[in-house]
């Protein structure tokens, strides 16, 4: 399996990436996805590439347009114009580079092409900064194949590791050639740091724009179980990403394979979210509430939930409007039913006072009217004209 000095892959996730960036911590990891096949869904690629800083995305590229743009306003307007062409011609680089290897790790897992597989690749680092001192804190180097880890590099030892047998073949080769380990470590160590403290410059005023948790509960009727409501804590709009969110009864924080948990998730805006849910029995609604903590707050923020429900009012108002509705459709069957009757019983009585139905003829037929009296009605329906 060949591989450029500088290529090595991760599979995370096909839409969602998970960073760190907590205090004085900063990050710049670049993110490489490769399909095995096309897939027919809008803002879905056979290839996909993306820079990461400090959780913001800062550059992306695709496999339809092939162009490597920024993602950011001070990414586009502090980086010349031959940055994003040889960005662009890098990109289209380990495009080729992902359709060769995707098969071959295929092979070597000794799966067909009929299923779709994922081949990606993370690497980065991380570094601290205190008071304008910038320290290596971790680098990565890693792959990942439809989810599991494939192989990855041991920044310290300077070695590859192989988790399965399929990749073994390839820790042999790149661990034989000590110069491509060498320049691995030195671009994680001061190439990544280099390029991190400079778009940290850069973007130091977005980067600064740090917002505080929006933190709301509710409840409504429980999906699984009538006599329960789903109580949720919704944490939204923060930025960094990283936030603590409980839900507590009594200030008893529950366990959370109690909870049902969303993950953290990005809004539109660059900020983020996180919700957990928990179902409780209808009348036990007291003593509930969230409680969290998040880098931007002085003091933790605790919401305490009122005991009401939002679709709870509804389902007894849509019930009544149900059963009202029903009432009146009965009570016009019933209605409709008696005047059937009383016209047939009324007809009846005609045809005997009048001689029955020998009375009756093609041309005439002896019909009550609304006021009980007997007439003789032509029959327009046979053909005979008044």
């Amino acid at each position: 399996m060949g591989f450029s000095p500088t290529a090595v892959v991760v599979l995370l996730s096909l839409c969602a990436v998970c960073l760190t960036a907590v205090g004085e911590k900063h990050s710049l990891y670049y993110i490489y996805t490769s399909l095995s096949k096309t897939v027919d869904l809008p803002g879905i690629y056979d290839f996909t590439a993306m820079g990461l800083l400090d959780d913001r995305e800062i550059d992306y590229y695709n496999s339809k347009d092939q162009m490597k743009i920024p993602k950011q306003d001070w990414m586009r307007e502090k980086m010349q114009e031959d940055y994003w062409d040889k960005g662009t011609q890098s990109r289209k680089s380990k495009e080729q580079w992902f359709k060769v290897n995707v098969d071959i790790v295929m092979q070597r897992m000794r799966h067909n092409h009929s299923d779709l597989h994922v081949l990606q690749w993370r690497h980065g680092c991380e570094i601290d900064d205190k008071n304008g001192e910038r320290k290596f804190l971790s680098g990565i180097d890693e792959y990942s194949y439809d989810g599991s880890e494939f192989l990855s590099f041991d920044d310290e030892s300077m070695r590859w590791i192989a988790p399965v047998p399929a990749a073994e073949q390839t820790k042999r080769k790149w661990d034989d050639v000590a110069i491509l380990n060498q320049y691995t470590k030195g671009y994680l160590e001061k190439e990544c740091v280099d390029w991190l403290t400079k778009f940290m410059e850069y973007g130091q005023e977005s980067l600064r724009k740090h917002s505080p948790p929006d933190v709301h509960v509710f409840a409504r009727k429980s999906q699984y179980s009538s006599d329960k409501l789903t109580l949720t804590c919704l944490a939204t709009g923060f930025y960094p990403k990283d936030v603590v969110l409980r839900v507590r009864k009594y200030r008893t924080t529950l366990p959370e394979h109690l909870l049902t948990s969303s993950g953290v998730r990005p809004n539109g805006d660059g900020t983020y979210q996180l919700r957990k849910s928990v179902d409780v029995q209808e009348e036990d609604t007291a003593g509930y509430d969230c409680y969290v903590t998040h880098s931007t707050l002085q003091e933790p923020v605790t919401k305490k939930w009122d005991g009401s429900c939002k679709d709870c009012r509804m389902g007894i108002i849509a019930g009544c409007l149900a059963g009202g509705f029903l009432f009146v459709v009965i009570l016009i069957l019933v209605v409709v039913i008696i005047l059937v009757l009383r016209h047939k019983h009324n007809r009846k009585n005609c045809k005997e006072r009048d001689g029955g139905p020998a009375a009756e003829s093609d041309v005439y037929s002896i019909v009550p009217t609304e006021n009980g009296h007997c007439v003789q009605k032509m029959n327009h329906a046979n053909g005979v004209q008044g």
